[in-house]
């Protein structure tokens, strides 16, 4: 092992220790794997940034650019909405949505399409009186099958056909990824649908309902010699921290506010709607002074109609009416801005006016300490507010609503235009015509010249932490085989492993890759293990080809847990799931992918 050889694997597993502890964000880390790189001069300093230039990192950005244009314009509702049977078996119903998806995650960002199906799925389960997760699952298990059957349907595919580019040949094409992928998606969805779906553990559904928020709305009405008159909001919910406490509306003289201004001095008759546990309720009341309303009705004095006040407010007029004020269920998306951060930090009662109530975290509804609470990816939010302000919050923050949502079709055209931008982007593409990076800057060039997608939230549409870790991995990636490291790593793995048999080290090539890809980012893995698998070719006097393969097959089958990738952790909240339930169907599912894809790639792919 030669010194550079030595820095350079202390780097490697220094790297993929600091994935799988998962405590930093993915681009980060590589952006600190490839510094460490240039400073031991494994990477010349003035080609440490020449991966962002990499056709792999422009043609992911532009087929995110592509596929929120498919959901901006409705194009994908509308699909989903025409081909979903209406009064079908639940099986035939989650074999539709299912396949949906992986027909898909084929030809747009995988994410996107689980995000539209989201709220079918839930629907379908409340539907058959199933839990949610047992939809959820395999749905997204399905868009990930689906995702490994095109050039573009998965980042590490196109990571694969770039380092096949540096063996001497030309980059896979668009569907040369097709005959195994589309033999190991039939094998695995056929599995799901008939068995997988029953394996998926039962879990209790996310939603308003399960929160019992009910229970802990109270009003409660400022008397005269309350120690609460003259305090503003702020100083009240200062107080209230002890007592898990949290001030959700306020009416005065029949003015009904949700969210009010904290600086709002309390006065005498102001009724406050407060959200606490029953049993810090009465210290929270005795603490500020504050009575509970008479549990009987009274008359407005504007229009005489009849307010609901009581003990609970289960439908008060505190509360708002529903064309008012609603309450909804948010999911948080892996690449939302609001992750790591909480209530307190992006001020939600001040800048937007909503209220967070409640937090459903890996089936665990937390109502302590929300102001302070850290988001975390798959967290499932309730939120109250006015229908307009929270979409305009979840479309800030990328958040997915679990409630039904109408068909967002502002045009006919523009549905029919994405369709046909991202059919020809990709007829251009798989004629070998242009390049894929080509193909899919122009239509991205389309779709914002045919104000399809306005040029104002094109860049919004890019995975920037994706993108960051591409273009930092890949002069990492070229240091690993300019240096002979991956070829190290590789005889290795043949020696001690296989023992030098080329059928063994091409499964033991899929199974590393399956195995990395369940705890770190699949884009990660692809860059990882690409260079190895060519080692191993080298090493054998094989062909490239089908071990490349086996890392792209690899790379999208993160069944395990729900941190390899994006749409494992975008269903745990709302699927109510743990970290351990998703080897119930992940393990087998997995088991059935390599006895399926080993055979296949020595048939396509002859060594």
């Amino acid at each position: 092992m030669t010194h550079d050889q030595a820095i350079l694997l202390a780097i490697l597993s220094a790297t993929i220790a600091a994935f799988l502890l998962g405590r930093w964000r993915h681009d980060m880390v590589a952006i600190g794997s490839l510094l460490l790189c240039v400073f031991a001069g494994l990477v010349p300093g003035e080609e440490a940034f020449a991966g962002f230039g990499h056709p792999a990192v422009i043609t992911v950005a532009c087929v995110l650019v592509l596929s929120r244009a498919l959901q901006t314009s409705g194009a994908v509702d509308a699909l989903a909405r025409r081909v979903m049977p209406a009064n079908a078996g639940f099986v035939a119903t989650l074999a539709t949505l299912t396949l949906l998806a992986a027909a898909l995650s084929a030809f747009m960002n995988n994410v996107g399409a689980l995000a539209l199906l989201m709220p079918i799925a839930i629907q379908v389960a409340a539907r058959h009186d199933i839990p949610p997760g047992r939809v959820l699952m395999p749905v997204a298990f399905g868009s990930l099958l689906g995702g490994m059957t095109t050039l573009i349907g998965t980042p590490p595919n196109l990571i694969v056909a770039g380092f096949r580019a540096q063996t001497g040949g030309d980059p896979f094409a668009m569907f040369d990824f097709a005959p195994v992928g589309i033999a190991v998606a039939l094998a695995g969805l056929a599995f799901i649908l008939l068995i997988g779906w029953r394996l998926v553990p039962d879990r209790q559904q996310t939603g308003v309902d399960v929160f019992e928020i009910d229970a802990y709305m109270t009003e409660a009405r400022v008397p005269k010699d309350s120690k609460a008159v003259g305090k503003t909001l702020r100083e009240l919910e200062a107080a209230l921290v002890e007592t898990d406490g949290l001030i959700v509306g306020m009416v005065r003289n029949d003015v009904r506010m949700t969210a009010p201004d904290r600086w709002r001095r309390l006065q005498e008759g102001d009724i406050l709607v407060i959200e606490a546990e029953p049993k810090t309720l009465a210290s929270a009341l005795s603490s500020l002074g504050l009575v509970l309303e008479e549990d009987k009705p009274r008359k407005s004095e504007d229009n005489g109609e009849e307010v609901a006040t009581g003990k609970s407010g289960k439908s008060n007029k505190a509360l708002g009416e529903k064309d008012e004020t609603t309450l909804l269920e948010l999911v948080v998306l892996p690449n939302s801005t609001l992750i790591g951060r909480s209530a307190a930090d992006i001020r939600l009662r001040d800048r937007f006016a909503i209220n967070m109530l409640a937090v459903s975290r890996q089936g665990r509804r937390s109502r302590a300490r929300l102001r302070t609470l850290t988001i975390s990816a798959g967290d499932v939010l309730l939120m109250q507010g006015s229908s307009q302000r929270l979409s305009d919050f979840a479309a800030q923050f990328g958040l997915v609503p679990l409630a039904e949502r109408a068909l967002r079709i502002p045009n006919p055209r523009e549905a029919v235009l994405a369709f046909a931008v991202m059919g020809a982007a990709i007829a251009v593409a798989a004629s070998g015509l242009f390049s894929a990076a080509i193909a899919f800057a122009a239509g991205v060039l389309a779709v914002m010249v045919l104000r399809i997608l306005p040029p104002r939230i094109v860049y919004t549409a890019v995975d920037w932490p994706v993108i960051v870790l591409l273009g930092a991995l890949i002069p990492v990636a070229g240091a690993m085989a300019s240096t002979g490291a991956a070829d190290l790593i590789a005889e290795t793995l043949l020696d001690f492993a296989a023992r030098g048999n080329a059928v063994v080290a091409l499964a033991l090539i899929l199974i590393v890759t399956m195995t990395l890809s369940d705890f770190m980012n699949n884009a990660a893995t692809a860059a990882v293990m690409c260079p190895i698998a060519i080692g191993a070719a080298r090493s054998l006097e094989a062909s490239p080809d089908p071990f490349l393969m086996a890392v792209a097959v690899g790379a999208s089958c993160a069944f395990l847990t729900p941190i390899g990738h994006q749409n494992s952790t975008l269903i745990l909240g709302p699927g109510g799931f743990r970290f351990g339930d998703y080897w119930r169907l992940g393990l087998p599912l997995e088991i059935v992918v390599i006895a399926v894809a080993v055979p296949m790639l020595l048939l396509v792919w002859p060594m």
